[in-house]
């Protein structure tokens, strides 16, 4: 028996995202005793895939098939749900990112296993089988019990320390047998943003709204994100007026993230908005009200005018970097 974790590639390389999954799944694997799989699709090269050994994982697989080049979410479970058969899976994890949501209900079917979805902690218990999550928003917690054979998890960002297990493993490569019926999804042609950092990828991300007062104030943010090797964000309101792009939208309408470090900066802190957010390590926020709701989620907070705070903390920086 095993517990199969989904290790996500992008261009062959890993990420964070992916070195947390692989140390969860090795912590519920000792809670189970049983073994830790990592598998991923798509190809990466023997160092990369070396490197989801160094934090728990006792068997590396690549699945390869013709008809996994391109990403089908019906080829991709057909593939995982045959390898969950295969290994003896009684665990499944996946990232509560887009390919995680859009995976782990297809493979629940296939193998007619219970989810806990955005689960943030480690199982409570085993007997039964129980796992934590947040619920509304984040304005409840839910102990979810599974009682199905097979158990899938989608983990939410940032709720697992990246905790090194060197076992050795050396990767191996297991052909995925998948009918090309399954696949309905064709790429005519890929267009990749070049020379700003992904809000997704960013360990630190500088966000604005309203309390910014107007577009052609954001100087001093754009200015502190870079200093910092973050990325830009919004809140909805500043990317319905125009202020700033669309794809910088954060919250429930926008894009969910988890970065190490939110700064919310004139951001009043509405449910919606920190539905997105909510997952960080450290929110930090700035705000002329003091009874913004945003306070209550932050572990710092800086009660005063974005103009006046903003280009202190850009200065700030600066020093520090000398």
């Amino acid at each position: 028996m095993s517990v199969l974790v989904y290790a996500e590639n992008w261009d062959g390389k890993f990420k964070k995202l992916s070195y947390e999954l692989v140390s969860y799944a090795s912590s519920v694997a000792r809670m189970m005793n049983m073994k830790v799989i990592a598998f991923t699709i798509g190809k990466a090269g023997d160092e990369d895939l070396k490197e989801l050994g160094r934090y728990g994982a006792d068997r590396i697989l690549s699945l390869v098939s013709s008809n996994l080049e391109v990403m089908d979410n019906r080829a991709y479970a057909k593939a995982i749900a045959d390898l969950a058969v295969k290994e003896g899976s009684k665990v499944i994890i996946f990232s509560n990112n887009m390919t995680g949501k859009a995976l782990a209900p297809r493979v629940s079917v296939r193998l007619k296993a219970g989810i806990g979805s955005g689960v943030s902690k480690l199982p409570l218990s085993i007997e039964p089988f129980t796992v934590y999550k947040r619920a509304y928003s984040g304005n409840a917690f839910a102990d979810v019990v599974i009682r199905s054979e097979i158990k899938i998890l989608t983990l939410a960002q940032n709720s697992c320390e990246i905790t090194e297990r060197p076992t050795g493993a050396i990767p191996e490569t297991a052909e995925a047998e998948i009918d090309q019926s399954l696949v309905a999804t064709t790429v005519t042609e890929t267009h990749k943003q070049t020379g700003k950092m992904l809000l997704s990828d960013a360990a630190i991300v500088v966000s604005g709204g309203r309390g910014m007062k107007s577009p052609d104030n954001w100087g001093p943010l754009v200015e502190l994100a870079s200093l910092l090797n973050g990325a830009t964000a919004c809140s909805r309101p500043v990317s319905d007026e125009g202020w700033r792009p669309h794809e910088e939208h954060t919250g429930q309408t926008g894009k969910i993230i988890a970065p190490d470090l939110y700064l919310a900066v004139g951001i009043s802190g509405a449910t919606q908005h920190l539905a997105g957010v909510s997952s960080s390590k450290y929110i930090v926020a700035i705000n002329s009200d003091k009874d913004a709701p945003i306070f209550e989620s932050a572990q710092y907070g800086i009660v005063g005018d974005a103009m006046k705070v903003l280009p202190k903390l850009v200065d700030a920086v600066k020093n520090l970097k000398k």
